[in-house]
């Protein structure tokens, strides 16, 4: 092996981007030059970089069995990957990187002046190295100092101070959906009702699932969380905790888990999976909590009536605290109340076209692709069908999430596999049944950096 041809080699073996972890995954890397012929066919060719066709050993003698084998599992775990990114919902909004690291470090407080949305400062305090880095200095001992200033002397106002940090972690989570279909299932569906290939038919209709649920676990209400009960009442679980992490429990604060426990929508503010966030509990940190409005409580009479006033009112509060919303996430009946809003005002919404990729959503000019979405203030309203209502009173609609994506992404540890054995393989014996077994997996976790820079509205009517 020539040196250019082991370092090309070696550089292959880092992951350091999304598009390198799916090369590795699925094997599109960049030598080959085939043309991605077989994710044509199954319509899987959007954003996955690369030649796939070199992997499976096309034209090179391979086996018609082996061929298969490497066809099941990869190009129907990536096609479905293609849909997790592709399609416009909750999972295609968030930015994928590869995952890399179990922590993280945020910022939890300033150097000095707190942690607050604005730097705070007090008219009194001692002249001293304490007060300098204090949570609320001296306004005249913020910064400004006497020329010639002695470095390190507190006198001119000068100590040493720093900004606090604070790690977080989290562990991957593994998404997996399993099913089975006989050898004479398949032969039977050939003859009676025309089915045609059942295998088939299920690998798409389970990869859809694999997605849709995907997309459910980043929507998951609140209430789900408690830690008091589970499908039956009566015991405390805490399973719930093996899916992603929900965008709802990553955009919520302190407040809003007290006031859902007043309304008992939440058996405790403290007692539940809700208040434990990467590692920390979200009562005892403060910079953990987003921006969240919902009224004065969430007693059925306190359920108010969407405004625009209510919008901009986030809108403001995120801009104040730092954040920059790039997406809203809501589902069908708010953004149908939103629309009414403005037209009762003969405004409209605006529309912007837009294009799920890997990376998040990302806006698109002069380009006829993509999905075509309503905006406010230039914010792309994406909806999703399965949005939580969080709230008492029954009219509620559903929650809106505004998400600073620069600071909010999905690690991702293995992309979307699809394996598959049994008869139908010639392995019987691999499954212990006289038919077939298969299985798409995913494995990933949703991180965030900044909390006070994403938002939810909650408790509409």
């Amino acid at each position: 092996m020539t040196f250019t041809r082991w370092l090309g080699e070696f550089k292959m073996s880092y992951i350091n981007t999304i598009a390198d972890l799916e090369a590795q995954t699925y094997g599109t890397g960049a030598r080959g030059g085939f043309n991605n012929q077989l994710l044509k066919q199954v319509g899987a060719v959007a954003g996955i970089h690369t030649g796939h066709d070199v992997s499976l050993g096309v034209g090179s003698g391979t086996t018609a069995a082996s061929s298969l084998g490497a066809l099941y599992n990869q190009v129907y775990g990536q096609k479905v990957w293609s849909m997790l990114n592709r399609e416009c919902n909750a999972l295609s909004v968030i930015a994928k990187r590869p995952y890399t690291s179990s922590g993280w470090r945020v910022l939890s407080e300033r150097p000095a002046g707190g942690s607050g949305n604005f730097l705070a400062v007090d008219v009194e305090g001692s002249k001293d190295a304490a007060n300098l880095g204090s949570t609320t200095p001296r306004a005249d001992l913020i910064g400004g100092v006497p020329e010639n200033a002695g470095l390190d002397t507190v006198a001119d106002g000068l100590a040493s101070i720093a900004p606090k940090y604070e790690q977080l972690f989290t562990s991957p989570k593994i998404v997996a959906h399993q099913f089975e279909f006989s050898e004479l299932a398949m032969e039977m569906a050939q003859i009676d009702d025309g089915i045609g290939d059942i295998r088939a038919q299920m690998r798409e209709d389970m990869g859809k699932h694999h997605a849709e649920v995907q997309n459910l676990m980043l929507v998951m209400p609140l209430e789900f969380y408690n830690a008091d009960t589970n499908v039956s009442g009566s015991a405390t679980v805490d399973t719930i905790e093996r899916n992603y992490t929900s965008l709802n429990k990553v955009v919520s604060s302190t407040e809003e888990l007290q006031a859902m426990a007043t309304a008992n929508l939440l058996t405790s503010a403290t007692a539940n999976e809700a208040n434990n966030l990467y590692g920390k509990n979200r009562t005892s940190a403060s910079y953990l909590d987003a921006q969240v409005t919902f009224g004065d409580s969430y007693a059925s009479a306190d359920a108010r009536q969407l405004t625009l006033t209510v919008l901009n009112e986030m809108i403001r509060l995120l801009r104040v605290a730092g954040g920059s919303p790039k997406v809203i996430l809501t589902g069908y009946d708010t953004l149908q109340t939103i629309s009414d809003l403005l037209q009762a005002q003969e405004r409209f919404m605006d529309r912007k076209e837009i294009v799920p990729t890997v990376n998040g959503v990302r806006g698109v000019k002069g380009q006829e692709v993509g999905f075509r979405v309503s905006t406010y203030y230039d914010i792309p309203m994406i909806p999703v069908a399965a949005m939580a209502s969080t709230g008492v009173n029954s009219a509620c609609i559903s929650d809106m999430l505004f998400l600073d994506t620069d600071h909010l992404w999905m690690s991702v540890m293995k992309p979307t596999q699809y394996f598959e054995d049994g008869i139908s393989n010639g392995n019987p014996f691999g499954v212990g049944t006289l038919g077939n077994k298969a299985l798409y997996r995913t494995i990933a976790e949703v991180g965030c950096s900044y909390f006070k820079g994403q938002g939810k509205i909650t408790n509409l009517l």
